[in-house]
């Protein structure tokens, strides 16, 4: 057993126990010539959850794999990784795509461009706290930029199916905003409403949404009743919807470095799972990613 593995906390475990019964799945490391990603997409492979492909300058990928006998596509550039990464895909040669070395948007464009279903791609991080008693879900933090209401509910929907998934048959989600009553100045209180309407409407399926809330009062029931706030989200939240991009990305990126938070993320909406870990992530970040991609592939959403 892995070292990474061997690290997680209890719940992230079961997520990567339970992913290990299926068989690895194929994925194609896009820009692989760097230490980390060698190490994580190694350790993942060594966990049984993934087989994969490295693409990349050839003699950047050999110089940092000491040994590993991994299949190795030759590239020159990352606009060229990403593009044979999504030709892999389109011939049936991989199931799934893992960030390397490169930036988010250079990946996403031909994804985009080849890989996009009838359903909207967002991205969701799957996080676990010693400080909160379950799994937290917060959404979208590398994709969506600044998403108008209807955009919002695709993102929520997508992730209330990732969150059933893994065995949560009517998850709670709290539509943040900086306030929990509505104020037209704040748009994002205005979705948020709307968003916990549309819920109770069927419009959003299979989960409770309420909101505006501000981040205390979705994760304390006790801040929402001193507030005077009657939620049956508050303290018991599953899925934190982001009011855009900048936010969820540093709401995530507290979490993991000021509350000591461990963390996997993936896009969900394209024909295959996406791993986006940030480069500076460590291993464990990418084997938590690598088992939600196989959950993902093997029972699908």
């Amino acid at each position: 057993m892995s070292d990474a593995i061997e690290g997680l906390p209890p719940r992230m475990r079961r997520l990567v126990d339970e992913a290990r019964k299926f068989p690895p799945v194929s994925v194609a490391v896009v820009d692989a010539g760097e230490e980390h990603v060698i190490e994580g997409a190694r350790e993942a492979a060594l966990a049984g959850l993934i087989e994969p492909v490295l693409i990349g300058r050839r003699r950047e990928i050999e110089r940092v794999m000491e040994g590993l006998d991994y299949p190795i596509i030759e590239t020159d550039s990352e606009q060229d990784a990403a593009s044979l990464g999504v030709e892999q895909v389109k011939e049936g040669k991989a199931s799934a795509l893992m960030k390397g070395w490169i930036h988010t948007d250079v990946l996403m464009h031909p994804v985009l461009a080849n890989l996009r279903t009838g359903k909207r791609i967002s991205h969701v991080f799957v996080v676990e706290l010693a400080t909160y008693h379950k799994l937290l879900f917060v959404t979208d933090a590398a994709i969506n930029i600044a998403p108008d209401l209807l955009a919002k509910v695709s993102i929520v929907q997508n992730a209330v199916d990732l969150a059933r998934l893994f065995g949560i048959e009517r998850p709670k989600v709290a539509a943040l905003s900086a306030v929990e009553q509505v104020k037209p100045a704040i748009f994002s209180t205005i979705d948020a409403a709307c968003l916990s309407k549309m819920a109770e409407r069927g419009q959003i399926r299979n989960a409770v949404v309420d909101g505006p809330l501000a981040f205390d009062n979705a994760i304390s029931r006790e801040a929402a009743l001193t507030k005077n706030i009657k939620s049956e989200v508050s303290g018991d939240v599953d899925i934190l919807l982001a009011p855009d991009l900048d936010s969820g990305n540093i709401l995530a990126k507290d979490l993991e470095y000021l509350a000591g938070a461990t963390m996997g993320g993936i896009v969900v909406g394209a024909k295959v799972p996406i791993m986006l870990p940030s480069r500076s992530d460590p291993p464990s970040a990418r084997i938590v990613s690598a088992a939600i991609a196989s959950l993902l592939h093997h029972k699908g959403i």
